[in-house]
């Protein structure tokens, strides 16, 4: 069973938390708590494939940036969200990417969401905004919604798929040199 580790980054009052319960739990959570940070882990199967997922829910707010690396650097997936009913949080997603590569170096797999979708009546961030963000960051886009759970499973769903891809490859591009470095091995006698 593969088991992998998911941080969800954003601002404060995006639904972080929100998504990670109703992932976890197949529930919605009403209050607004803020979190400072919180893991939250589901079995599933994917693919069928068993595997488990820890969701790692990180604080939202600037006095808890220091925290920040500490939780990228334990990441190997994220999840990068917006209130679509806030274009302040929208627009600070650049610096949540920074902080992500600055301490990841490197291709990272991650998505961008848009969520609370249920709340039409209140967007501030177009869809085609959403998704014009995640092709300038070369990565996928959803719209979710915590609230009645839409797109919540296929978004982990899609995140373990990209993982298990991107393990397989790596393991591909170290097989070759695996097997080459076992034949070019010679004995030399003195």
């Amino acid at each position: 069973m593969d088991h992998w580790r998911v941080a969800v980054l954003g601002d404060g009052g995006v639904g972080k938390t929100a998504l990670a319960v109703q992932f976890t739990l197949n529930c919605f959570v009403e209050t607004y708590d803020p979190t400072i940070e919180d893991a939250y882990r589901k079995q599933l199967v994917v693919d069928n494939r068993m595997c488990f997922v820890e969701v790692i829910d990180t604080a939202g707010q600037e006095e808890y940036a220091t925290l920040r690396d500490q939780w990228v650097r334990e990441g190997q997936a994220f999840i990068l969200v917006y209130s679509i009913a806030s274009r302040t949080t929208f627009e600070r997603l650049e610096m949540f990417r920074q902080s992500m590569r600055r301490v990841k170096r490197g291709d990272t797999i991650f998505m961008l969401v848009g969520n609370k979708c249920d709340k039409s009546y209140e967007r501030e961030v177009s869809k085609e905004e959403g998704a014009a963000l995640a092709r300038q960051f070369g990565c996928e886009f959803l719209e979710t919604s915590a609230k009645t759970a839409q797109n919540v499973e296929r978004l982990f769903t899609n995140l373990v798929r990209a993982l298990r891809d991107a393990s397989a490859a790596g393991e591909e591009g170290q097989q070759p040199q695996k097997k080459k470095s076992k034949s070019n091995k010679k004995c030399i006698v003195f």
